[in-house]
């Protein structure tokens, strides 16, 4: 049994739209006014207020806001409390590692986007309908019963619910517990994946899976898009339209790169009872290059490029759903070290930088083996994620 997410489009009337519009702008608000009672009673009088006390303050701001916040979910609110109470544990657990600490800061309009029930039933009901078998509904306190495209079953038992507006849609996503494990049949192959910009994945095996470089084929369209929005006024509705239209072809962009995440992934875990990868630190990979004032980087504009290629990839999209995957289908995923993997010849073990003579081409100073570049590192990754696997088993 596994822990799963469920994320389907909602199908909301005019009347509806307006009401998740103006229940995320008072949760938004309530996260806004939360936020700035703690940054003002620190201020003014050294005191930490904690949840425990603004949400016992709760009950009285819905008395005194009844066509406001008091219409909506108690629970709902509880959970946006409960959000800003992870923002300050994350803001302090950052600010004792030593790291940036990036204080919570105030949600504009397009920075607060999700309103999540804490439990089924309190506020909220899934497949709240039964008497409509061909279509499904749920019921949000304060919304009414807002149909639902369910393009899949639901299985487990449905826990936390959750409304997402991306754009001009709106999402249900409900996080269930208890779902069986769908296991495939077992290959007896094993395999190590190298991660890349021109090819997405390659394969021990010697198998390339293409990089589509989707937000690269959109670059035309979004920089059009980009370029009408700067010429709008702020605050004009006109500028609105153009915020939207640029969000459109983001999303766009998001979903294609889901969509081929998920069709590799699952060609993986087929093919594959084992499965080998790099333990990639994406946000440092991607981390700018442009230094400071006092010391400015190098390479600047390739180190641009480089990242957004890689954030085009998508390798941390492809790994999350690649790893939910292989734990859905009972097959075994292995996280190894990256370091010198695609420097180390996969025949006679020599490390070396002179190894790797161009981006696609490896041929081993020591040994002369030559091969590509990828293929040689996923022999590598593999062989070390079996060397894990072996030492995990003799334990």
């Amino acid at each position: 049994m596994v822990r799963r997410s469920f994320k389907f489009l909602l199908r909301p009337t005019a009347r509806q739209s307006v009401a998740l519009a103006a229940c995320l702008d008072d949760h938004r608000a309530l996260y806004n006014a939360a936020l700035e009672h703690r940054r003002t009673a620190y201020a003014k009088a050294k005191v930490s207020i904690r949840y425990g006390d603004q949400s016992a303050e709760l009950k009285h701001i819905r008395a005194d806001d009844t066509d406001g916040q008091g219409r909506w979910s108690f629970s709902s609110q509880q959970a946006t409390l409960r959000r800003l109470d992870k923002a300050f544990a994350a803001f302090f657990a950052r600010l004792k590692a030593g790291r940036a600490p990036g204080f919570p800061r105030f949600k504009g309009e397009g920075r607060f986007d999700t309103v999540e029930w804490p439990k089924d039933g309190d506020g909220c009901r899934w497949d709240s309908r039964p008497e409509h078998p061909r279509a499904s509904y749920v019921r949000l306190q304060g919304v009414g019963h807002v149909r639902v495209h369910r393009h899949r079953t639901v299985r487990g038992t449905v826990k936390t619910i959750g409304v997402k507006r991306e754009g001009s849609r709106w999402y249900v996503i409900l996080s269930c517990d208890d779902v069986p494990a769908e296991p495939l049949p077992a290959t007896g192959a094993s395999v190590g994946i190298d991660l890349g910009v021109a090819s997405l994945v390659t394969t021990s095996d010697g198998e390339h899976l293409t990089n589509p470089r989707h937000l690269a084929a959109s670059a035309e369209r979004l920089a059009a898009a980009q370029r009408d929005l700067a010429r709008k006024k702020r605050g004009s509705r006109r500028r609105r339209k153009a915020v939207a239209r640029v969000a459109a072809l983001h999303a766009k962009v998001r979903r294609q790169r889901l969509d081929g995440a998920h069709k590799a992934a699952l060609a993986l875990v087929r093919d594959y009872d084992v499965i080998a990868c790099e333990d990639l630190r994406i946000a440092n990979m991607t981390r700018s290059a442009s230094g400071t004032l006092q010391a400015p980087g190098s390479n600047v504009a390739a180190k641009s490029g480089l990242n957004r290629s890689i954030l085009d990839a998508g390798w941390g999209v492809f790994l999350t759903i690649l790893r939910s995957k292989a734990e859905s289908a009972a097959k075994e995923m292995i996280a190894v070290n990256p370091a010198n993997t695609s420097r180390t010849c996969a025949r006679c073990g020599h490390c070396a930088k002179e190894n790797r003579l161009t981006q696609a081409e490896f041929r081993c100073v020591s040994c002369g083996h030559a091969a590509h570049a990828d293929v040689n590192a996923a022999t590598n990754i593999l062989r070390a994620g079996l060397a894990l696997r072996h030492v995990a088993q003799a334990a």
